[in-house]
């Protein structure tokens, strides 16, 4: 465990010693000394392999479900495969962020990396379907401590020179994971089996476990952050924050392409209650805020929400993981079923998407090197999904597969890949030190709850397009080497391909439309003011060193008293 009483007497002699220095040496005697370059960028290896590796899992499944669905004899329910690791990985990325408060970084990292290497293994051995989604909703318990952990410790520990490229690097693994899931997928599934997507991660998330574990730093490389107990920790917050969460996904992947329950109980009740819990989140933080500050840390605080350029930020990642997340899903599933390509195939045709959010990725942490241009770049990277989107909206249905669509694709994955930089940075600039934890949990969580949602719409548009074209079908019409699908008819092969041109083609053309929303909502980060990431660290242990200062002050005695 890490050593608390340690670094708090640590953090408490730095900041005594800086009580009577000049303003010139305050962050020289609160800061704590820079780790290391070679061992920073060895622990960064081991770091963002997990966030690697975590985010990987939310897609890998993409282009495997079939040949699940077919092994378990269960095609009807096996969206739940990638359902159940999306709603777990959504709900508690946030939790994690303030469990980290208490036990500490290294701890809570380790902790989620050990859940998830374990389940991942567990899903490989799965003798039943059943199994396999009650080990998948336990792997994505440890992938959304990963994800949200990471955002934490790597602006914590980075170097300063580090620090201006953190956006960047960040942005091109998350990036890479998304597209490099269905594509890793698709090969493991085509040439081991499907049971590879979930052992791989044993090695490697192992390796990656060690290294992390090896290269963690001494107390005195550490941030001097302030620890939090259990008795702080929001119980009622974190529960209402995940079940809203969860809920309002829910009913939409539930009733999926059965567009015959979308009035039915199944879809309402849940979606009502997610709303309800939402509301109640709301009023149980601005509660808190008021009548409990000093005893309970809110799992959602409400300040990070009026700090207009942070609420922009985060409502900005909710609108483009719609389409983003979306794409992953239904452009490789339109490749198999339009144009007859097989789970590799179109795995791989994602690969554009992929380098392009790389390219994004390094473009947003080079600008924002020399000064925060968060609010410049979120615009033109919005702008770049609406336009890959709404060209994508144009390929016909024909079975050869138009080369331009490969073409779109860039636009999105450089759009995505320059806003997952800009908000990592813009959560850690727009944050104060003991919010900045749940500030980068709220970003990974609306992002992953964004594409959610996206992913359900597009079921739900499929659903209608094959109702009105075909009527209703059984799962098993679907596309794949091993023949599925021989029943249908000629005809019914046509209309079900037209159906799935059409689907896909609407599904860009709303993901046009929130796009051109997230474009609007990024006229809300606009500021004046704007700090780097070091600068902001310096204002942050200029602030701590002035409130500590004025603490001891206010206690010096007086004429025999004390003030």
């Amino acid at each position: 465990m890490e050593p608390h009483s340690e670094n708090a007497n640590r953090s408490e002699d730095a900041e005594t010693i800086a009580v009577g220095s000049s303003d010139s040496s305050l962050r020289l005697e609160l800061a704590p000394p820079e780790l290391p370059l070679l061992r920073y960028c060895i622990l960064s290896v081991g770091i963002q392999v997990g966030l690697l590796l975590s985010f990987l899992d939310t897609s890998i499944v993409a282009t495997s479900l079939f040949a699940i669905g077919i092994e378990f004899k269960a095609l009807t329910t096996i969206s739940w495969v990638a359902l159940a690791y999306s709603l777990a990985y959504l709900g508690c990325a946030v939790l994690f962020a303030r469990i980290s408060d208490i036990i500490g970084r290294r701890d809570a990292f380790l902790v989620s990396y050990i859940i998830f290497i374990a389940f991942s293994l567990a899903c490989g051995f799965a003798k039943s379907l059943t199994q396999l989604i009650a080990f998948r909703t336990a792997q994505g318990l440890g992938g959304s401590g990963l994800y949200s952990i990471t955002m934490i410790i790597l602006p914590e520990i980075s170097p300063r020179k580090a620090q201006k490229f953190l956006g960047g690097m960040i942005g091109i693994v998350v990036a890479m994971a998304g597209v490099l899931g269905p594509v890793l997928g698709g090969l493991l599934t085509e040439y081991t089996s499907w049971r590879w997507i979930f052992w791989i991660n044993g090695p490697i998330g192992g390796a990656s476990m060690l290294l992390f574990f090896l290269m963690w730093p001494k107390p005195q490389y550490l941030p001097n952050t302030e620890r939090r107990t259990w008795r702080e920790l929001d119980y009622l917050g974190s529960i209402l924050l995940i079940g809203a969460a969860v809920l309002v996904v829910f009913p939409f992947q539930n009733v999926g392409t059965l567009t015959d329950r979308w009035s039915q109980a199944v879809f309402i009740i849940p979606l009502i209650i997610g709303v309800i819990l939402w509301l109640t989140l709301f009023a149980w933080s601005i509660f808190i805020e008021k009548r409990w500050v000093h005893k309970i840390v809110p799992a959602l605080p409400m300040r990070l929400l009026r700090n207009r350029v942070y609420a922009a930020a985060v409502l900005n990642t909710l609108l483009i993981g719609f389409p983003y997340l979306l794409i992953i899903y239904a452009f490789p599933l339109r490749l198999q079923i339009v144009n007859g390509k097989d789970s590799l195939l179109a795995g791989v045709m994602l690969l554009p998407m992929l380098g392009s959010s790389a390219v994004g990725s390094v473009i947003s942490g080079a600008f924002n090197s020399k000064g925060n241009r968060t609010f410049e770049l979120q615009i033109v990277a919005s702008c770049f999904v609406v336009l890959g989107c709404g060209l994508l909206s144009t390929l016909s249905s024909s079975f050869t597969l138009e080369p331009k669509a490969l073409g779109f694709l860039v636009f999105v994955g450089l759009g995505f890949g320059i806003i997952v930089s800009t908000a990592t940075i813009a959560a850690t600039v727009e944050s104060s030190t003991g919010d900045h934890a749940v500030a980068q949990g709220v970003m990974a969580q609306v992002r992953v709850l964004g594409g959610s949602i996206g992913i359900a719409a597009s079921s739900a548009i499929v659903g209608t397009r094959i109702k009105d074209q075909v009527g209703s079908l059984e799962t098993s019409w679907l596309p794949s080497p091993e023949g599925a699908g021989d029943g249908l008819t000629h005809t019914q092969q046509i209309a079900v391909q037209q159906a799935y041109s059409d689907a896909f083609n609407e599904d860009m053309r709303v993901c046009a439309i929130i796009g051109a929303f997230a474009i609007l909502v990024s006229f809300g980060m606009f500021s004046r003011r704007r700090l780097i990431i070091p600068e902001h660290s310096e204002q942050h242990t200029k602030e701590r060193a002035e409130k500590r200062k004025s603490a001891r002050i206010s206690t010096v005695p007086t004429n025999g008293t004390f003030l």
